[in-house]
């Protein structure tokens, strides 16, 4: 057995940690330039208190609140004129995975030269970024927790990480009371997307001891927690009465907010494969959310691979009391079916005729989740994949 294990990630986990932000984003700067989406964070009074927190502690702010899901390399690069415009020395993510990749590539841009799609493509390489502070509100992406920064190309459409370990944020403060504010249909979305991760991880080809004992962890917590805390938001949602105490949902906020960090740690090492491969195409086509395009694209992907390591995914089959790993993929539909979301590509918005070129996008973006992935999977595949999500 041979392996390497590597991930300088500072996590600050806990309730009301965000309380704390000052105190963690002191040792990397004097002025921050704050990324967030354009109202979310300003709705929930969380841009509020974190400026509140860094007044009282004399840290100056800018803030830069044009991300929007999806972000754009385009966005990345007008972020990191703004920092250097304002003499920002750090960068302080406030957001979901969307705000928090591209404050990632803010924090790269704003101290490298050049086009940021040839580092995207590993045409040019620097290790070099901005510190990095990040405050997730959803529990999804797991992007607090590795060095990966997913950009989309708006004139190509291609969609792909950038990857490397200065953009790993110095703090995630990770503060399950900061999600309690999502609406049920985002985290029906966030919570499939983490599910999907820990999945990926723990059946890739780069998978190893360490990223198993983790990703396995990762999908029993979302297993038991996630369609009943999504049920409970859904009923508090619509005013209906809940069937969970209160002490049962701060334990599942905390378990699945858990699982989601866990896995964006575990696919910094062991990275994603077939499921993503196929979905970041489809979001990159036509600007779906990720975790929508994965719920109809993971479990047919799961019904493909499964056969090629059968203990594994019989493994994970079974942590959904279903018995063996053909069974894994019926199990991810249910879930699909229980957070209510959508099971074809037809009503994301695709025809058809946008399978070619989905199926060349895989091989520009995706080639390395193919390579991941335990099943051999040629393009032929991939096409018929595509053809059964409709």
């Amino acid at each position: 057995m041979q392996f390497s294990y590597f991930l300088p990630v500072h996590i600050e986990f806990g309730w009301h940690k965000v309380n704390d932000v000052a105190e963690f984003v002191k040792p990397y700067g004097k002025r921050v330039l704050i990324v967030t989406g354009r109202s979310s964070a300003k709705k929930s009074g969380l841009y509020d208190r974190v400026v509140e927190k860094l007044d009282a502690a004399q840290i100056g702010h800018v803030l830069f609140d044009e991300v929007d899901a999806n972000p754009l390399t385009t966005t990345a690069l007008k972020g990191a004129d703004i920092a250097k415009q304002n003499g920002c020395d750090a960068v302080l993510a406030i957001g979901g995975g969307s705000i928090m990749d591209c404050a990632k590539g803010i924090a790269f841009m704003a101290v490298n030269d050049g086009d940021i799609n040839d580092y995207i493509f590993g045409r040019s390489f620097s290790d070099n970024a901005l510190p990095l502070i990040v405050i997730p509100t959803t529990c999804g992406t797991g992007s607090e927790g590795n060095g990966f920064g997913v950009l989309t190309n708006p004139n190509t459409g291609d969609k792909k990480s950038l990857r490397c370990n200065a953009i790993v944020p110095k703090v995630s403060i990770v503060d399950p009371s900061v999600m309690t504010t999502m609406p049920s249909s985002v985290l029906a979305s966030v919570g499939f997307d983490a599910l999907c991760h820990n999945i990926e991880a723990y059946t890739s080809k780069m998978a190893q001891p360490f990223t198993d004992a983790l990703s396995y962890y990762g999908v029993q917590l979302l297993a038991q927690y996630l369609v009943p805390l999504y049920k409970h938001v859904k009923s508090v949602n619509s005013g209906e009465s809940s069937t969970l105490t209160d002490e049962q949902v701060k334990t599942a906020w905390e378990s699945i907010t858990l699982a989601s960090t866990i896995g964006g740690m575990v696919i910094n090492t062991a990275g994603v494969t077939l499921g993503h491969g196929l979905e970041h195409p489809v979001s990159g086509l036509k600007d779906i959310t990720h975790g929508v395009g994965l719920a109809v694209i993971e479990p047919v992907v799961v019904d493909f691979t499964w056969s090629a390591n059968p203990i594994k995914f019989g493994a994970l089959a079974r942590i959904f009391n279903y018995g063996d790993g053909s069974e894994l993929g019926e199990a991810l539909h249910t879930i699909v079916s229980e957070l209510d979301m959508i099971t074809n590509l037809t009503e994301l918005g695709l025809t058809k005729g946008d399978i070619p070129w989905l199926v060349d996008n895989v091989y520009v973006v995706a080639s390395g989740n193919l390579a991941n992935t335990v099943a051999d999977v040629s393009r032929d595949d991939v096409e018929r994949l595509y053809r059964k999500m409709f």
